[in-house]
């Protein structure tokens, strides 16, 4: 099932496209009407909230 609005422009995606973008605010606006934050999370159109998909950072290195 396709999550494109029917504005779209055909792609050879499946994924959604950037409509805006905001770095400096930390996010961006897709064609499906979703937000992605830059934390990761997202809020969907239909008013879901997805969490942030964090890494651990146990196993991260650090530069000294």
């Amino acid at each position: 099932m396709c999550a494109h609005r029917t504005s779209c422009n055909p792609t050879d995606s499946p994924s959604p496209h950037v409509v805006a973008a905001h770095p400096e605010q930390g996010w961006t606006l897709l064609c499906d009407g979703a937000i992605v934050f830059d934390d990761t999370g997202e809020l969907r159109p239909d008013g879901r909230v997805v969490a942030p998909h964090r890494l651990p950072t146990e196993g991260l290195a650090v530069a000294a």
